[in-house]
């Protein structure tokens, strides 16, 4: 991966973590944690949703991925926060 590939890996992460931490209220981790939170979503989003069979294109290769990011960050959210009630 090149520095500038890492760069834009981080941005989508970080612009989805922010977005998710939006989504779903009450579980956020402010923002350089909602940044982390986006990136493990980034990965989280990449292995999961292909099994699922859920695969999509919103024309735009960036847009398609701060998606997948974002659900993925929204996912890692909601079991974080089920797992802190319990």
């Amino acid at each position: 991966m090149t520095a500038s590939g890492l760069i834009i890996f981080l941005l989508i992460g970080a612009i989805a973590g922010w977005l998710a931490g939006l989504i779903v209220r009450g579980f956020g981790f402010g923002l350089l944690g909602n940044i982390v939170v986006g990136i493990i979503g980034a990965f989280l989003a990449g292995w999961l949703l292909p099994m699922l069979g859920i695969g999509f294109s919103l024309g735009s290769p960036i847009v398609t991925s701060i998606v997948y990011a974002m659900i993925g960050a929204i996912v890692l959210l909601v079991i974080i926060g089920l797992i802190k009630r319990a």
